[in-house]
């Protein structure tokens, strides 16, 4: 049977919505929270600051180092282990990438700048939701970046092209899924994270990567909405 209508009623080309604020830590030096439908991120940034064990500092730039974590409980199926696991790193490590052409760690030698990523809820796009949390704590510490960075996983649901698949449509057994999770410079339109789980033709590939693409320029949107509230209502009145 044809996939003709998502198990949520969204159209093909619909995120789930979205919710987000920035500032939300008080002792972080940025942070801010992404939620899509019921997968929720939270991120925290710390630094920059000295990069410690010593033998690690670079005298030319910085270091950006990304934790990614899941919490017990936070998502379907078995309870999520605690503690680091190789899915962590994974995720933590392409962050870490998907991030980096934003900033300029240049003006950071010897330091690093330490990302928080945890998520209390997910219900799939987890890493998604938390590159664009992580990039809006990143602006929200004041780092100097060349954009935001905005994520969103598309793929194919047997015979459609879809926007922001959830646990569901990842599970779908009635065809073939696959899920290609996506980070795009909304200005340039550059990718700086492009995965897939699942096979996928040339063309449905092409048609799914447009997607991300329009679709990331409206979480920019929603990103730059939340970091202008923060900023002002940093404002000190006159």
């Amino acid at each position: 049977m044809a996939y003709k209508k998502r198990f949520d009623g969204r159209g093909f080309d619909e995120t789930r919505p979205i919710e987000t604020k920035v500032g939300i830590i008080k002792k972080a030096d940025g942070s801010a929270m992404f939620k899509i439908g019921n997968t929720v991120a939270y991120a925290a940034v710390y630094g920059p600051r000295e990069l410690h064990p010593r033998f690690l500092q670079n005298p030319v730039k910085g270091l950006l180092r990304v934790h990614y974590n899941m919490m017990p409980f936070s998502g379907h199926g078995e309870r999520v282990r605690p503690g680091t696991s190789r899915r962590g790193k994974e995720i933590s490590m392409v962050t870490e990438k998907a991030l980096i052409p934003v900033l300029d760690l240049a003006e950071f030698p010897n330091a690093v700048v330490d990302v928080f990523i945890e998520l209390p809820q997910t219900d799939a796009g987890t890493r998604c939701a938390g590159i664009t949390a992580a990039s809006m704590a990143l602006a929200d510490a004041g780092l100097n970046m060349k954009d935001l960075v905005a994520a969103v996983a598309v793929g194919r649901v047997d015979d459609q092209i879809v926007v922001d698949l959830t646990y569901d449509e990842e599970a779908y057994e009635d065809g073939t899924v696959a899920d290609i999770p996506v980070a795009v410079l909304p200005n340039s339109g550059k990718v700086t994270l492009l995965q897939m789980d699942g096979e996928l033709k040339r063309e449905d590939l092409k048609k799914a990567l447009e997607k991300a693409q329009k679709t990331a320029k409206d979480i920019y949107e929603v990103q730059k909405k939340a970091l202008k509230e923060r900023f002002k209502a940093k404002e000190v009145p006159k």
